[in-house]
């Protein structure tokens, strides 16, 4: 049976390819769904993949991944300089968890500098574009074998 590996979106990541191309490229989510589920397959891995604009949703859905998953990928985006509560929640996992951003969120303002999410992942794939998301598939793999 395939392993799930969650993907998890948050705030603005469904203007994917309308919002600021310059910084985040062409490419919508769709068309990321569209690759980590071609990825997932060879890999042995079956995706979940999911967008919210709402932080407790995103929290929701750390919670049923804590159940179902081998694994979580999240790009929680703008609440990855704010959100202690996505934090908690990702502490409450044992899975394996990585973090995605499409940018460098180290080239950019200052206030993306830090992350609460860094303090659990156990990887951080930054500055990539989307293929960040591929890199993070790969790695799971990975993780998941060893775990």
């Amino acid at each position: 049976m395939a392993k799930i590996i969650y993907v998890l979106n948050g705030p603005n990541l469904n203007l994917l390819g309308k919002r600021q191309p310059e910084i985040y490229g062409a490419q919508t989510l769709d068309d990321v769904q569209a690759m980590c589920e071609a990825a997932a397959k060879p890999a042995g891995l079956r995706i979940v993949f999911r967008q919210s604009n709402a932080e407790h949703e995103l929290i929701d859905w750390i919670h049923e991944a804590r159940e179902a998953a081998a694994g979580i990928v999240i790009n929680p985006a703008a609440y990855t300089h704010t959100s202690i509560a996505i934090l908690d929640a990702l502490n409450a996992c044992s899975c394996p968890v990585i973090e995605v951003h499409i940018s460098n969120i180290h080239k950019r303002e200052s206030f993306r500098h830090h992350s609460y999410v860094s303090a659990r992942a156990d990887a951080v794939i930054a500055g990539c574009g989307v293929e960040g998301y591929l890199l993070a598939l790969q790695r799971m793999v990975t993780l998941c074998a060893n775990g």
